[in-house]
Formats: structure tokens, C-alpha cells, sequence
């Protein structure tokens, strides 16, 4: 039996690292999405606000199982 998977981009964000920030998205994305099977960091970033406030950013593609109506 063949499978097919989806992928989708997520971003997580974090005061504190580019790991915790992935992290973050990952146990987000766990909340809403069935059968997640890879998470690849396809970018990272710091969000400089105003004053001396960092936000670690962490875009992930995450690939989950595809349930379709024939499933």
C-alpha cells in the first residue's frame, strides 16, 4: 500500500532560542494535526522589535499523513 503525505510551512516563535522556537511549532502543530512524520528547519530569523527584545524565529515544513475522502 502506497502512502501519501502533505506538507505545510509553520512558524515558531521564542524569546529564548531557534530550538525552543521549533519546538514551539512543532507542539502546536501536534494539537491540530494527525500522523506528523518530519519536521525540516528551512529558516531561521530574529525579530528585531523595538528596544533590546529578541524573537527567535523558526520556519519548519512539516509533512503529516494526507487522510483524503478515499481514506
Amino acid at each position: 500500500m502506497m502512502s501519501v503525505y502533505k506538507v505545510v510551512e509553520i512558524i515558531g516563535t521564542s524569546s529564548q532560542s531557534w530550538e525552543d522556537a521549533a519546538a514551539e511549532a512543532v507542539k502546536e502543530a501536534r494539537q491540530t494535526l494527525r500522523g506528523l512524520r518530519v519536521a525540516e528547519v528551512v529558516e531561521q530569523d530574529i525579530d528585531l522589535a523595538e528596544g533590546d527584545a529578541l524573537t527567535y524565529r523558526t520556519k519548519l515544513r512539516i509533512s503529516f499523513k494526507y487522510e483524503g475522502s478515499g481514506s
